[in-house]
């Protein structure tokens, strides 16, 4: 098989695994605020991934969690999703308030789809605290919780982080703040050896003149 065909075969498998598509379709209507769809497409590819060297984690308890933790962003006035999101957040309660509300949107959703094989039990305890609590309750959730902020490093991530945040997103300023609020939190190895690895080669990229004399491309 060539490599372009290779290539088309793996877009043709898509990102999310059949059993979830049909969490995913009813999802969409409550993460189309902040980029939360693009988000979640990324977070569970990046779950993927980290499931691979984590088998001690639950796929189908992490990869569903993944598709609907945001979901509760979308009772969240918009003007008001900077206030919580932003460098100097003022309305912390809004972080809770969307895993709460998220949760009860996420077990509408898990009772109506109905996925087979899905603890849903430990599906909604993962959501229900997977900003505001540091610790894991599982593996399930520490992976979960890693594919979020791993988000953060990605060629998406990167992108929609510095449309929110305007001028201030400098490239300095972007790696000062995935050092202080992500990279800390990551809690699997193979999760922390991701954002050390990522954030290491953005300052490389930050540093190329120094080394280059300003000429390369």
């Amino acid at each position: 098989m060539s490599e372009a065909k290779s290539y088309e075969v793996l877009l043709e498998d898509g990102v999310f695994l059949p059993r979830d598509l049909p969490l995913w379709e009813a999802a969409k209507p409550y993460l189309d605020v902040r980029n939360n769809d693009e988000h979640t497409v990324g977070v569970y590819a990046l779950a993927r991934m980290l499931l691979r060297d984590m088998p001690e984690a639950d796929e189908s308890v992490v990869l569903p969690a993944v598709v609907l933790h945001d979901v509760g962003w979308k009772t969240v006035p918009e003007e008001e999703l900077f206030n919580a999101i932003g460098s100097a957040p003022t309305r912390l309660d809004l972080v809770r308030e969307h895993e709460v509300r998220g949760r009860e949107i996420a077990a509408e959703i898990l009772d109506r789809v109905k996925p087979e094989g899905v603890d849903i039990d430990h599906v909604l305890a993962i959501i229900d605290g997977h900003d505001t609590r540091d610790t894991a309750i599982s593996p399930s959730d520490a992976v979960m919780k890693d594919a979020d902020k791993a988000w953060r490093l990605t060629p998406n991530g990167i992108r929609l982080i510095k449309e929110w945040y305007g001028d201030e997103a400098t490239d300095a300023w972007f790696v000062e703040m995935v050092e202080r609020r992500s990279n800390p939190k990551m809690l699997t190895p193979v999760g922390i050896a991701f954002a050390r690895a990522i954030t290491a080669s953005l300052k490389a990229d930050m540093m190329l003149d120094r080394y280059m004399g300003g000429s390369h491309a």
